[in-house]
């Protein structure tokens, strides 16, 4: 999944609701939030996009961490898509799948390429959002 964190301070007004007794949660003091935390994109069974994460952003480890992500590398998983869509009998070698424990299937499909249409739309409209100082962007391999 991936994370957009915007950080707020003591001059921006938030509201929040607070619906401790619905959900059995501590209350929450809105002059206390110093940043808020939002999921905008989330890949279900596009092992292909994950496999690249693990190896541009985690250092080739999946641990299920959290990881910052740039601008930058954002940008090379988008022209990669693009490249794949561009010339799909070079998919297994510039972004392959990946086989595991509820990762989806492995075939070079539809899906497959839906996936990466998915992500090329969605990650060209999150990146304008972020200007890397009030907000920055996460990516968490937890499945």
């Amino acid at each position: 999944m991936l994370y957009r964190r915007t950080y707020v301070s003591s001059i921006h007004k938030i509201t929040v609701e607070n619906s401790d007794e619905k959900y059995n949660l501590p209350k929450i003091d809105a002059d206390k939030i110093v940043g808020v935390v939002e999921e905008v994109m989330c890949w279900r069974k596009a092992n292909q996009i994950h496999k690249w994460f693990v190896d541009n952003i985690q250092n080739g480890v999946d641990d299920c961490g959290t990881y910052a992500v740039s601008l930058e590398k954002l940008q090379e998983l988008v022209d990669l898509c693009k490249q794949v869509l561009e010339n799909p009998e070079k998919a297994s070698e510039l972004l392959p799948t990946q086989s595991g424990f509820f990762f989806g299937g492995i075939e070079y499909d539809e899906y497959y390429f839906e996936d990466l249409e998915k992500t090329i739309r969605g990650l060209e409209e999150i990146m304008p959002t972020i200007d890397g100082f009030n907000n920055s962007l996460e990516y968490s391999s937890s499945w």
